[in-house]
């Protein structure tokens, strides 16, 4: 009997199947680690392990801010070994010096993904309202409406970690939005 690999896939089996999900940027970048794993029932169910904005300096210049993003990036991926990574496609914006930027910050959490052996799965803002709400026109609001209704979430310690701020509680929500959506897909 062959037993090249075994040892690989015992050790793979044992893993938790889990998802990092992220909406990147520099300045505020969302990230959520969603596990999936049998309930008492036995069924499979989506668990939030757990959930962050990132906030970089705005005093700092742009590598200063996308190094502090990626250091605490790998210290999440130290800490809670997802298996997966899924992270928010960049879309069209005005403002071009935010754009690259934002596609900076994405390059680097993508590095540091595959520099951890996750496995990256990109998705579409219409991709992700379309496995969170079921429609592609929906707005931000209907797709942060759903989110707790498909993940048990303390939105009051969400909340107060992100200083009271809607836009740190914005891409929290997002982030784990990006989780929940690689999950509906497979992944």
């Amino acid at each position: 009997m062959n037993y090249d690999g075994i040892e690989e896939k015992i050790s793979n089996r044992s893993k938790p199947h889990r998802v990092l999900g992220i909406d990147p940027g520099y300045d505020r970048v969302g990230v959520a680690v969603i596990e999936k794993r049998k309930n008492e029932s036995g069924r499979m169910k989506e668990y939030l392990i757990f959930s962050q904005c990132i906030t970089t300096d705005r005093k700092n210049d742009l590598t200063t801010r996308i190094f502090t993003v990626g250091q605490e990036l790998e210290k999440i991926i130290e800490l809670f070994a997802p298996t997966h990574m899924a992270i928010e496609n960049v879309y069209f914006q005005k403002n071009q010096k935010t754009i690259i930027g934002v596609s900076e910050a994405k390059g680097v959490c993508k590095y540091i993904g595959m520099r951890n052996e996750l496995s990256i799965h990109e998705f579409t803002p219409l991709q992700i309202k379309v496995a969170i709400t079921g429609q592609g026109n929906a707005e931000k609001s209907q797709v942060a409406w759903m989110i707790p209704r498909l993940i048990t979430l303390d939105m009051d310690d969400m909340a107060q970690r992100s200083g009271g701020t809607s836009s740190g509680l914005d891409d929290e929500l997002d982030a784990i939005a990006v989780a929940l959506t690689a999950l509906a897909h497979g992944v």
